[in-house]
This record gives C-alpha cells, sequence and structure tokens, in this order.
C-alpha cells in the first residue's frame, strides 16, 4: 500500500513561448470579428439615425412609445414627438430606438 511520488519531466523548459501565446491570441479575434466589430458598426448606424432625425418622421423610442415628430432642432438634444391627437412629449434623441416611416 505505499504510494510512490509521481514527477513530472523538467525537459520542457515550461516559458511563455509563442506556442502558448497563440491560443489566446486566437480568441481575441474571434471575439473582436464576432462581438465587438458588429456591435461598432451597430452603434455607429444607431448614431446616424438619430442625427437624420427631422420633422414628420414615424419613430419609436425605447419604451415602446409610437410617435410622429413634430420638432426637431438639429443641435439639440430633445425633440418632441406627438403621441396622439393633440398630445406632445419631449424625448431624448438617443432614446430613439427605430425609425418607422421616413418623410421626403
Amino acid at each position: 500500500m505505499f504510494v510512490t511520488p509521481a514527477f513530472a519531466q523538467a525537459a520542457g523548459g515550461g516559458g511563455l513561448g509563442l506556442t502558448n501565446l497563440l491560443p489566446l491570441i486566437l480568441i481575441f479575434v474571434i471575439m473582436y470579428f464576432l462581438l465587438i466589430r458588429p456591435q461598432q458598426k451597430k452603434v455607429k448606424e444607431h448614431k446616424a439615425m438619430v442625427t437624420a432625425l427631422k420633422k414628420g418622421d414615424k419613430v419609436v423610442t425605447q419604451g415602446g412609445v409610437i410617435g410622429r415628430i413634430t420638432k426637431a432642432k438639429e443641435n439639440e438634444n430633445e425633440i418632441e414627438v406627438e403621441i396622439a391627437p393633440d398630445v406632445t412629449v419631449k424625448v431624448v434623441r438617443s432614446t430613439i430606438s427605430q425609425l418607422m416611416e421616413k418623410t421626403n
């Protein structure tokens, strides 16, 4: 019932070589192309959509409210959205999630 200890061979050197870093670099590259890059593209498209909003566009807010823009100035952070006849609310531009109908 004696157990003899097993010793690992010390011939490998055990340093951090390129072969040890290659899987980590590969994982980072895959994560960049699958997660980071598409998210950056989506943010860029949303920002372009928000800056292009104008009076008469039909929009959906992040809260799910659908309305038509009645007042929108380019350099202001707020826009007015009519959600029912004679009912307007002020909404922060960045909270517009979708443009449903674009006016010409």
